[in-house]
């Protein structure tokens, strides 16, 4: 299916007392740059991240905003060192064995030395976050997604009535090029009654001026490729996803035989006609420049 580059998806998980929201938007871009906004203390997941985007996308500026609460955090533990606790205590009955004094030491007291008690934060799991992590930003990139093909829909409706119409432009600019010879001819003959009067002139002058006309106003070549272009973007449209560069060079052909016509044109129709396609297909790569 037929993707635009322009999309927004959010996803909001909420589990193990953690909450992760992933938050997607892009817009055109030649390439895919990915841009990720997230906490500091997930930044080593980044690069999983990006793996994960590009199975979703290929073309973009994609911009992501992950915020992270973790309801465990600011819990603690309590670690116990014995072994400072007994040397303290080893040292405290010296003191009373040495200086003769009673060795009051009670457990309150002794706990209040440094070391004895420590606190300590407790550490993240990794692999929990990341399998969390993960599952928001392939929902969020599912999301995303849908609305690159939702408007990518549109894009194919809407270029394939360009393409209708612009084909139409192109059989009246084919079918009117021996209009404009017969209207020459007639004019030359005119001309040629005008000048002379009843003197007859050589019919083979004539026909070979025609000639010369016919052939310099002939844009057969062109009309044909134009259509061969027409048709073979319509294929392309059908093609889905990833045709976006493929169809800036269709249009970018489609635009050289335009103005081939335009510079052959000798008749103010013709004329109108190719700056109206030309227009259309200006109007084509704008659009074209939305799909991925």
């Amino acid at each position: 299916m037929l993707k635009s580059m322009t999309g927004f998806g959010r996803y909001e998980l909420c589990a193990n007392e953690q909450r992760i929201v992933v938050e997607m938007k892009s817009v055109n871009h030649r390439y895919c740059d990915i841009s990720v906004r997230m906490p500091k203390k997930l930044s080593s997941f980044e690069a999983g991240i990006r793996n994960v985007l590009k199975q979703y996308v290929s073309r973009g500026k994609i911009d992501v905003y992950i915020t992270y609460e973790d309801q465990t955090e600011g819990r603690t533990c309590v670690r116990y060192n014995e072994e400072a606790a007994r040397e303290y205590y080893g040292y405290l009955k010296r003191i009373s064995e040495q200086f003769g004094i009673e060795n009051d030491v009670k457990a309150v007291s002794l706990a209040g030395f440094p070391e004895v008690f420590t606190i300590e934060e407790q550490e993240l799991d990794e692999d929990e976050i990341w399998s969390l992590l993960e599952s928001a930003v392939r929902k969020a990139a599912e999301q995303f997604v849908e609305t690159r093909e939702c408007e990518g829909l549109s894009l194919y409706q809407d270029l394939n009535e360009k393409l209708d119409g612009m084909m139409a432009m192109v059989e009246f600019i084919g079918e009117r090029e021996p209009a404009i010879v017969a209207e020459y001819r007639q004019k030359l003959m005119d001309k040629v009654a005008e000048l002379l009067g009843e003197v007859r002139v050589d019919e083979s002058v004539l026909a070979t001026e025609i000639t010369v006309f016919a052939d310099k106003i002939c844009v057969d070549e062109e009309t044909v490729r134009l259509k061969s272009h027409i048709l073979h973007m319509k294929d392309t449209l059908k093609e889905g996803a990833n045709t976006g560069r493929k169809l800036d060079f269709i249009a970018q052909e489609m635009n050289r035989e335009a103005n081939t016509i335009l510079s052959k044109a000798n008749d103010l129709e013709v004329t109108n006609g190719a700056i109206n396609l030309k227009a259309e297909i200006e109007k084509l790569r704008e659009q074209i420049q939305n799909i991925e």
